[in-house]
């Protein structure tokens, strides 16, 4: 059945405008996102299909070209619309971070770290730099290595701070395992990067730990 031939108050579109997108499941909101359906499958079939294959928004955010376009249904228009939601996304919420102070917004840069990083495949080092008012002047991945391990070099972050002019940073890095928990070696690091941008004055706000769609804090385990 066609979503046209649905009760009124079931269509995702009319749901939405009657009560909110917050009403909507993640089927839904991506129907109305790819619009039509396929032979046999409505629009809300669809969605559920590729929540299916890939498990989660995010994973169909992060699915590769190949990947997603092998589903039927789906091809390169829809893979370039599913990447420009997600960049919008990701985006909108570095603004958020760049208008306000991060430790009164704290879930703005947890979304915004798991959709970075959340869905990445290796580990990679992630550092906000902040101004004396907590609001991010930029960000950047200084270190990418494999699946299970970074190096990061306390010197370069310092250089990179004091080229952004920082008066505070905020790290972050992933654990492609999808185990959040900080390791004995995060901690170790977190300690080190602190010894040594305190030589320069610039404090460590926080270190994220992230998998899939969770962030630990070191802040908020009251390790800094």
């Amino acid at each position: 059945m066609a979503i046209t031939d649905w009760p009124a108050d079931e269509r995702p579109r009319e749901k939405l405008l009657a009560k909110g997108v917050d009403a909507l499941s993640d089927a839904e909101l991506l129907a109305i996102f790819l619009r039509v359906g396929v032979t046999g499958k409505s629009a809300v079939d669809l969605a559920r299909d590729l929540l299916s294959e890939f498990g989660s928004l995010t994973g169909i955010f992060s699915a590769s070209r190949e990947a997603l376009t092998a589903v039927n249904g789906m091809g390169d228009s829809k893979y370039v619309q599913v990447q420009a939601v997600f960049e919008m996304a990701r985006r909108a919420l570095q603004e958020q971070m760049g208008q306000r102070d991060a430790l009164t917004s704290p879930q703005a840069v947890r979304d915004y770290l798991c959709l970075k990083l959340g869905h990445l495949s290796r580990e990679v080092f992630v550092v906000l730099f902040l101004d004396a008012q907590n609001r991010v002047l930029a960000q950047e991945e200084l270190f990418a290595g494999t699946l299970t391990q970074t190096s990061v070099y306390p010197r370069e972050v310092v250089k990179r701070s004091l080229h952004h002019n920082a008066a505070a940073v905020i790290f972050a890095h992933n654990h492609p395992s999808g185990v959040a928990d900080p390791s004995r070696a995060d901690e170790q690091l977190t300690s080190a990067l602190k010894q040594a941008l305190g030589l320069v004055d610039v404090q460590v706000l926080d270190h994220f730990v992230v998998a899939g769609n969770l962030a630990v804090s070191f802040a908020e385990r009251g390790w800094l």
